[in-house]
């Protein structure tokens, strides 16, 4: 079988890669039946050798994912992550039109990872993210009860790192990720679904900005979204550039 991830960047300490949507990172009590795993195609593109995931994506959204190739490189990156000195970047296709710009401030109840203990109640945790409004569009399609509909790409950024967080901080300001089948909209996603001929998560992990946790050096690394992603963004008369102009 292919390897489905794309490798973005290597050096002696770090392998960046895209994981397409639907692939989980690791064995994870969201599907104990899963037999691919992101981690595992990443040891074949480090030559067979041990891996370590420095973060993690949701298994439907796609984009740039971080491993180490040692544990101390990934315990240093893992620290960093843990005193948000690490920039993550998003981009999602969201229902409406938000504001130009703005941060959500809004507390999160914890994910009990075990299942037995799912009806336990779960502490909150404070969450921030920003969003940036990059393109609008109104199309002429009654998906709810107007007889058009309007979307918007938004670039997301986390400044903390709790489960689902961008997904449902968009469902909080009534914003909701097109393709979320835990906090969207159902009408608009199977409008999308029936239009494109498939169905996906419209989020993508485009950008993390760090300090090199071994050279000290700043480090951007970026990865283009997917093709299928693009696809939907054709809705979209004309987009701006998705990436600052720096490279790492």
């Amino acid at each position: 079988m292919n390897n489905p991830l794309i490798e973005l960047y290597r050096d002696t300490w770090l392998l960046a890669v895209h994981k397409p949507a639907g692939l989980l990172v690791h064995r994870s009590p969201v599907d104990r039946h899963a037999t691919e795993f992101a981690l595992q195609y990443a040891r074949e593109l480090n030559n067979g050798e041990h891996v370590f995931p420095c973060h993690r994506l949701d298994r439907p959204t796609s984009g740039l994912l971080l491993f180490a190739r040692d544990p101390d490189t990934a315990s240093k990156v893992g620290l960093a992550f843990m005193a948000g000195q690490v920039a993550r970047t998003y981009l999602a296709l969201v229902r409406g039109w938000p504001l130009a710009q703005g941060v959500i401030d809004h507390a999160l109840r914890e994910h009990a990872a075990d299942r037995r203990l799912r009806d336990e109640e779960q502490p909150v945790r404070a969450a921030q993210s920003t969003f940036r409004r990059l393109a609008t569009v109104e199309i002429p399609v009654q998906v709810e009860g107007y007889p058009q509909s309007r979307y918007s790409l938004l670039e997301l950024r986390p400044l903390t790192g709790r489960k689902h967080q961008l997904r449902r901080h968009m469902q909080h300001i009534a914003h909701p990720i097109i393709g979320d089948t835990s906090y969207g909209r159902t009408r608009h996603n199977r409008y999308f679904a029936g239009r494109f001929g498939f169905s996906r998560l419209m989020l993508a992990a485009t950008e993390l900005e760090l300090q090199h946790p071994v050279t000290g050096e700043p480090l951007l690394l970026q990865c283009p979204p997917a093709d299928d992603f693009m696809q939907v963004l054709s809705i979209f008369a004309a987009l701006p550039p998705l990436f600052s102009q720096a490279g790492h």
